[in-house]
């Protein structure tokens, strides 16, 4: 049977090469797809300033829930110190370190705070060195609360020398004097205090208010030679007795992970991305290679007809066109998983330079994304081969070879009837933004502009045919000689030209509906956010980590200020059921005070946000509406610190998409974030220049203080686009170039199969000048067949999305993209049309007939 296919294939290489694109192409994006998961699962980042620690003990920052994936927790978790005295007397640990960070930051000679690689946890104690791994130590330890040790890096930075005196601000402290003890050469090591003074300036201290009092961020243990294993191991039976901790032990590459408590997300993020990829990757590769296939097995009719003909089984028929896909598919999966490879890393790399993922994490390589890809390309292309040549192996023999130079004269209802119920699917899908407007309910748009070209295709032969019918019946009479044949081959061969509009169709609906779901929802979150702002300035210190005690205090206290109030972000994890089963979800939540709506107009529905105190919390209409809240009602949540908290609802509020889905009391979140200290502040004034000045001017007396508008001019663009839009936007135009090579490449393939047809057009006297009108009418006819269902089909989903989000029966988003769409589909069809008919034409008619 392989040979058969393989001689066969010789005489099809147009055809097959178009199927060959389709599966490197889709090989390709499915391993990259791939490799991402995987690197999500098994990738880690660098021990870093861990990397001297054989094993490290740290609080589990991931959430676990029963049916779905881990949720990383991005604020720090607490141990308790004693564990640290405790865990010194097993045996094979040779060092204990108990590890604590706080906000610090060393302010040179100029008064401007050097940077650091983060600056929220710079700040450590001396002993923390014990975690790094063999340090070159120039100078000695801080031996009191004026000395302090800092990194080569800081130090080259800032310009200091052993003995110099520096400026540090600390803890949110107020900048005070240090001298300079020790310049550590390791990566990572921070700015470090004696262990006393960093315990004071952490507030960790046994005196201390608070959660953090008597705490460590981790715990670091150097072991004996080869005994790290057996002190993990009793470690880990330690901590199970003490039930309830919520600990982990971690030796090896894991320890990377536990250097920050936010590293985590950046790897259950690469997992997001790669199963939200997965869906629209394999859909379009699928149809893609289909599409190809059935071109190429509906070149062989007359081929596969005549071996009916001859005895061939229907099964053997199957079987023959089966095998012919996989030989040529088997040729084309090499390079294609091979060229998924290098495609992740660049995905990465625009994720890293986005600030999406950490650079330092590294991809995980492996074959097994090259194993799901062979298996599911080998799939598709066995049941689009089988599929492809299924009425064929079951006609009866000379009807088969009846119908091997033309197509059915009818399509088959059973497909038109399917075809129209897959885009009442997609319509259905479309109203999904009615019902939430979120950027889940968003995805309904993007979904129906898939489902629906996929619905096309099934109905499309009908849907051309009726086409062809009606332009055929205008045409007749009145029209060139050109023009009717062009007509007339619509209507005959709508099987045919229903694969090319619909493939056409899917690159116009993937790009429309994708790219404006993303630019209507970047709108209306601007809309949202620039709305409910009342303030005019937003103060905050990003090189400090947190805002130095006495700013709010300063501020408020500025000329022309009307009203200064903290604001913060975290995040909160709900649980619910859904249908009876157990669900999780994560969300961005706001940290706000009694005092928010004097600088936030959230557009309160119900409750107020003065209430915001204690354990309470204000929620979007949209989570008051999935979740049956209401002021007075009580809501379960899990902390960004994994903490469980039940918070009574105080306020009901509209504008969810710009601020969040819940906005948590200063006092619930007090302590459970990893710095304790406030973020920012956001402060109206009276719109003056003089107070703009007056705030700018305070600022500028106070080291690391910075002040932005909350209102620049250019919000609401895609240059101002968070990461995930830009992310969106690459998948789109990589998946776009993959549609439109495969069109292309198919295009090529249906043209160059019509060498027969041209060649008996030649022989009854049509010119080649005339042929070449036919087939750019015809051109004509499918790309305008296409926008126009295109721009049906992904209409009332777009509509209703403009209507949801913006008030408007249209979405925002470029005004060029959909005339630059029907210029690249014009100039698609017209070009892969073109070239290959003249090539055509250049063969004598008798010997393109008798090729065949």
């Amino acid at each position: 049977m392989f040979r058969l296919a393989i001689r066969m294939a010789g005489h099809r290489i147009t055809a097959l090469i178009a199927v060959a694109c389709a599966v490197l192409g889709g090989a390709a994006l499915i391993t990259g797809t791939g490799v991402l998961a995987e690197s999500g699962l098994r990738s880690h980042l660098p021990a870093g300033r861990l990397a001297g620690a054989d094993v490290v003990v740290a609080a589990d920052q991931v959430f676990h829930s029963s049916g779905d994936l881990p949720i990383a927790l991005p604020e720090r978790r607490r141990v308790p110190a004693r564990l640290v005295t405790e865990l010194s007397g097993l045996p094979g640990v040779e060092a204990t370190v108990g590890d604590i960070g706080f906000p610090a930051a060393l302010v040179d000679a100029r008064g401007r705070v050097v940077p650091t690689e983060d600056p929220a946890s710079a700040g450590h104690g001396w002993s923390s060195t014990g975690l790094l791994n063999a340090p070159k130590v120039d100078g000695g330890e801080p031996t009191g609360s004026g000395e302090v040790a800092v990194d080569s890096v800081t130090a080259a930075a800032a310009g200091v020398r052993v003995g110099d005196r520096v400026k540090v601000v600390a803890g949110a402290r107020p900048a005070a004097g240090y001298r300079v003890s020790a310049v550590v050469d390791a990566p990572g090591a921070g700015i470090l205090f004696a262990d006393t003074t960093a315990v004071r300036l952490s507030g960790r201290a046994s005196g201390d208010a608070g959660a953090r009092a008597t705490t460590v961020d981790l715990i670091g243990l150097r072991t004996a030679p080869g005994a790290e294993e057996r002190v993990a191991a009793e470690v880990r039976a330690r901590l199970t007795k003490l039930k309830g901790t919520g600990l982990v032990t971690v030796t090896g590459a894991g320890r990377g992970d536990l250097v920050a408590p936010g590293s985590g997300a950046s790897r259950s993020l690469l997992i997001l991305l790669a199963s939200s990829l997965s869906g629209i990757v394999l859909l379009i590769t699928g149809f893609v290679m289909a599409s190809a296939l059935a071109v190429s097995v509906g070149g062989q009719r007359r081929d596969l007809a005549l071996m009916r003909a001859v005895g061939a089984t229907p099964r053997q028929i199957r079987r023959l066109a089966a095998a012919q896909a996989t030989v040529i598919a088997a040729v084309a999966l090499v390079p294609g998983v091979a060229l998924g490879y290098p495609l992740a890393g660049q995905f990465r790399d625009l994720l890293a330079d986005r600030g999406v993922v950490p650079s330092e994490l590294p991809l995980t390589y492996s074959p097994l994304p090259a194993l799901a890809t062979i298996l599911l390309t080998a799939l598709a292309v066995q049941l689009s081969a089988r599929g492809a040549a299924w009425r064929t192996s079951r006609r009866p023999a000379t009807e088969a070879v009846a119908e091997s130079r033309s197509e059915p004269r009818d399509p088959s209802k059973a497909r038109t009837r399917a075809g129209l119920l897959v885009i009442l699917a997609a319509l259905t899908m479309s109203v999904l933004p009615l019902f939430s407007r979120t950027v889940i309910g968003a995805t309904g748009t993007s979904m129906a502009g898939i489902v629906g070209a996929i619905g096309l295709a099934l109905a499309g032969p009908a849907l051309v045919r009726t086409v062809g019918a009606a332009a055929s019946r205008r045409t007749r009479s009145r029209a060139s000689a050109p023009t009717w044949l062009a007509m007339s081959n619509v209507r005959a061969y709508a099987l045919r030209n229903a694969g090319i509009v619909s493939a056409l169709a899917m690159a116009v609906m993937f790009v429309l509906t994708y790219t404006f779901a993303q630019t209507t929802v970047l709108a209306a979150t601007a809309n949202d956010t620039r709305a409910g702002t009342l303030a005019q300035q937003r103060l905050s210190a990003p090189g400090l980590g947190a805002l130095p005690d006495g700013t709010l205090a300063a501020v408020r206290k500025t000329p022309g200020v009307r009203a200064a109030v903290p604001v913060g972000d975290t995040t909160v994890v709900w649980t619910y059921e859904e249908f009876g089963e157990p669900a999780t979800e994560a969300g961005s939540a706001m940290i706000l005070t009694p005092d928010a709506a004097d600088v936030l107009d959230l557009d309160v529905r119900d409750g107020s946000l003065s209430g915001l105190t204690g354990a309470t919390v204000a929620v979007s209409s949209e989570v008051a509406r999935a979740r049956g809240a209401e002021p007075g009602s009580r809501m379960n949540l899990v902390l960004g610190d994994g903490a469980r908290v039940d918070a009574k609802v105080v306020a009901v509020y509209a504008r969810g998409l710009g601020f969040g889905t819940v906005a948590l009391s200063h006092d619930l979140a007090a302590g459970h974030t990893s710095t304790g200290l406030d973020q920012s502040l956001l402060v109206r004034t009276d719109g003056t220049d003089t107070a703009r000045q007056h705030l700018t001017a305070l600022a500028a007396s106070r080291p690391g203080l910075t002040v932005e508008d909350t209102n620049p001019t250019s919000v609401g663009g895609l240059k101002d686009a968070p990461p995930e839009v830009w992310i969106n936007l690459a998948v789109i135009v990589v998946l776009l170039v993959y549609l439109l090579l495969s069109i292309a490449n198919k295009l090529v393939a249906a043209t160059a199969q019509r060498g027969v047809e041209m060649g008996a057009l030649r022989l009854n006297g049509t010119t080649p000048r005339q042929i070449r009108a036919m087939m750019r009418r015809e051109a004509a006819v499918t790309a305008a067949t296409a926008l126009v269902t295109a721009l049906l089909l992904s209409g009332l989903p777009l509509a209703l999305l403009g209507q949801v989000f913006l008030g408007r029966p249209w979405p925002a988003g470029p005004a060029w993209l959909l005339p630059a769409l029907a210029l690249t589909v014009t100039l698609t069809a017209f070009l892969t049309i073109e070239l290959p008919t003249r090539q055509a034409l250049r063969t004598p008619p008798a010997d393109a007939i008798r090729a065949q």
